[in-house]
């Protein structure tokens, strides 16, 4: 089973796993890529969103009937996943995990980004949606087990739960 060769990124596929994930939705993201590509290697069912609010409607969905499902997405794409979130998974309680990649950050090269990114984590809390975020600062073994714990938080607690992920820190995109 091959797996991503980033020891970070592959400990967020794992945190995944070790929670129980069935299924996840993802938008394309080449950042996000390794953790798509390692849990697809591993049998995970992927469906594939072309949006976020689409992602949200469709692991939503899958959440409700039992299925262990999640989305993988990145950051900015939150902009357009607020009102799903808002109006579907946090108002009739579904508890749905959603790992990110955030941007904005050191090694980030597109200058626009920051004006979503940054905010991010602010807009998500102000609708009750609980954010973790991993950086440099976290060992890997942290990334890997705070993943899980934020899954299974949105299991316990039935309202989705955001893991921030950021794959673009050179000591992040640079770890074997």
């Amino acid at each position: 089973m091959p797996k991503t060769s980033n020891s970070y990124l592959r400990a967020v596929a794992d945190g995944l796993c070790d929670w129980g994930v069935e299924a996840f939705v993802y938008v394309p993201s080449s950042h996000a890529a390794p953790v798509i590509r390692d849990l697809e290697a591993r049998g995970v069912r992927a469906v594939l969103a072309n949006r976020e609010e689409e992602a949200v409607g469709i692991a939503g969905g899958m959440r409700l009937a039992g299925v262990r499902a999640a989305i993988v997405m990145q950051d900015n794409g939150f902009g357009n996943a607020l009102t799903a979130l808002g109006t579907f998974t946090v108002a009739y309680h579904v508890g749905l995990p959603v790992v990110a990649n955030s941007r904005g950050g050191v090694g980030e090269y597109n200058s626009m980004i920051q004006a979503i990114s940054g905010a991010v984590p602010r807009l998500l809390e102000a609708l009750g949606i609980p954010v973790h975020e991993l950086s440099r600062r976290d060992p890997v073994e942290s990334w890997r087990s705070t993943t899980s714990a934020a899954a299974e938080l949105a299991t316990i607690q039935h309202r989705p739960v955001v893991t921030l992920f950021d794959a673009l820190d050179p000591a992040i995109a640079g770890a074997r």
